[in-house]
């Protein structure tokens, strides 16, 4: 008769950490027990956690895909388009990026994979340009320098949530393309977003 141990049940708290996880990276769990068989140990593995697919960036998770006319019927033509000049702005960075259009956002997609280190929310009037950085006073001084109308800082998500109008866009192109850019190279890893 094999001799099991009566702390084999353990995995609980295991699987407790391993849940902390979950979506940002590929986990697969596998519990060893060890079980003595007269003189001989055997080993029996059990796959306890297999979560290698089906991983999608914190924004995209259970997000319906939509289109641009999508957009352009809930928001309007013009911010849409504002959102492709500040691609265009975005591209001068990375000539590889490509609006995605999500159910609540428009977000980008590099070679056809979620690239989110800015996101868009279009209104009926104005743009949300939502760029993923670390909260800092000098950007914050930056933007309020420029009087742009920014909303309150996203700490879930480490964005800066601010609101530009058509022509807020085409003036202050210079100071979106230091932001966007900054998002650009944390999200690469140049810089640690925390």
């Amino acid at each position: 008769m094999p001799n099991i141990p009566k702390n084999i049940n353990k995995s609980s708290r295991f699987l407790n950490v391993i849940s902390l996880l979950n979506g940002f990276i590929p986990l697969v769990a596998i519990q060893l027990n060890a079980i003595q068989i007269g003189d001989q140990i055997a080993l029996i593995f059990t796959v306890v956690l297999d979560h290698r697919l089906g991983l999608a960036p914190d924004e995209e998770e259970d997000q319906e895909v939509t289109d641009r006319t999508y957009w352009e019927k809930q928001s309007s033509k013009t911010t849409v388009d504002m959102a492709d000049e500040v691609l265009q702005v975005l591209k001068t960075l990375d000539p590889e990026l490509a609006l995605k259009y999500n159910k609540f956002y428009i977000s980008l997609s590099k070679n056809n994979k979620p690239f989110n280190f800015v996101i868009f929310r279009p209104k009926k009037a104005s743009l949300g340009v939502e760029p993923k950085l670390k909260k800092a006073e000098e950007i914050e001084i930056m933007l309020d320098t420029a009087g742009l109308d920014v909303l309150e800082y996203d700490t879930r998500n480490h964005r800066y949530r601010i609101r530009f109008s058509k022509e807020e866009i085409q003036k202050h192109q210079r100071l979106l393309k230091e932001i966007v850019g900054r998002a650009y190279r944390d999200f690469n890893g140049d810089i640690s977003t925390g």
